[in-house]
């Protein structure tokens, strides 16, 4: 390619703008980092917004972290019931104090809140219904831009109906949207009877984005040892496959926000996203794998693609969902017997 053909194209693709909007947030970029390690300091958060994230996801706040916070306040004003009534200045304090850990994270949220230009998501992760989403509240006075509710729930009371798990993710959403008036979105795992009901319901119930898919643990077996081995593994990219064929099967059925998480390695992978609907692409495994500044090759990628074809990034959303005039199920069900046909000549003898 000669000299002048590389300006022209290095000039393109410097123009294409990658403002999005994901759940009523105006972003400079598609890319979110979500919710990990790298949001452990004010540092590593600018580092991520210096390399172009559109937004960070802080790590997760857990129920039971609040729960125990809770119960700890609960005994120790128990057990100072009988303190004299002159002492008016005296207070009880919690093991732990200004240390504990959801101090720490309402600090360092406000902390980053003041540092960043970019919105700052707070993750609350739960599965039961209860007080504690009222931590919400605390989260968004602390500075939280909107509040992911990561849902991680493994139903394992057997009777339990699958109706009867569905209401309370509606009843945890509706119990924080009562408490707070930013936007919040609901990270949920793929494994409903029928998923793409469950997410209309959703839709309807006020959730500002639905991010698709919390990756479910599971744990593996030592058969030397004879023992259960629990575990952590960064994502890989075929795992982007789920969330995407949701995503374009959702594009035009809900109004809320959509965020494709889980697979998202390289900038192939954000541009699939894209192009099956998704209006933001979430990553931690790629940018722990390759550091924070490897956020910036994922948007150089992503432009180099909008300018070939040249295509805006709205034009470029949604271009391989599912048509909203087709029928999902013969749309997937053709999808999976040309597979099944193409294995065969394949593989076949």
């Amino acid at each position: 390619m000669a000299p002048t053909q590389v300006r022209e194209q290095v000039d393109r693709t410097a123009d294409v703008d990658l403002t999005t909007t994901y759940m009523g947030l105006t972003l400079p970029s598609p890319v979110v980092a979500s919710a990990g390690p790298l949001s452990q300091s004010v540092a590593s958060m600018q580092a991520l917004e210096e390399a172009g994230v559109g937004a960070v996801v802080m790590y997760s706040l857990f129920e039971e972290q609040v729960r125990h916070e809770q119960e700890q306040g609960v005994r120790v004003l128990e057990a100072n019931t009988n303190s004299f009534a002159e002492a008016l200045s005296y207070f009880p304090t919690e093991s732990g104090g200004s240390n504990g850990e959801i101090a720490q994270y309402l600090d360092l949220l406000t902390k980053g809140a003041d540092a960043l230009s970019i919105p700052l998501i707070a993750s609350l992760n739960g599965a039961h219904t209860g007080g504690w989403t009222k931590m919400a509240q605390r989260l968004q006075d602390a500075g939280a831009t909107g509040i992911e509710l990561n849902t991680y729930f493994l139903p394992g009371d057997f009777s339990l109906t699958g109706s009867e798990v569905e209401q309370r993710h509606l009843e945890i959403l509706q119990s924080v949207k009562d408490v707070v008036d930013i936007p919040v979105a609901l990270k949920l795992s793929p494994y409903f009877s029928n998923f793409g009901e469950f997410a209309i319901r959703l839709d309807a119930a006020g959730a500002d984005a639905l991010v698709l898919f919390n990756r479910f643990l599971q744990p593996d077996i030592d058969i030397n040892r004879q023992e259960v081995v629990s575990g952590f593994e960064l994502s890989h990219p075929e795992e982007g496959r789920l969330p995407r064929t949701w995503i374009a099967a959702l594009r035009d059925n809900v109004s809320t926000s959509l965020a494709a998480t889980s697979g998202v390695d390289g900038y192939v992978d954000v541009v699939k996203a894209i192009l099956s609907g998704a209006d933001v692409v979430m990553t931690t495994s790629a940018l722990v794998r390759r550091g924070a500044g490897y956020a910036t090759d994922l948007l150089s990628g992503l432009r180099r693609y909008l300018a070939r074809g040249e295509l805006s990034l709205d034009q470029a959303r949604g271009l391989l969902a599912v048509p909203k005039t087709a029928s999902l199920a013969e749309y997937e069900r053709s999808g999976y017997v040309s597979a099944l046909e193409k294995a065969k000549r394949r593989y076949g003898v």
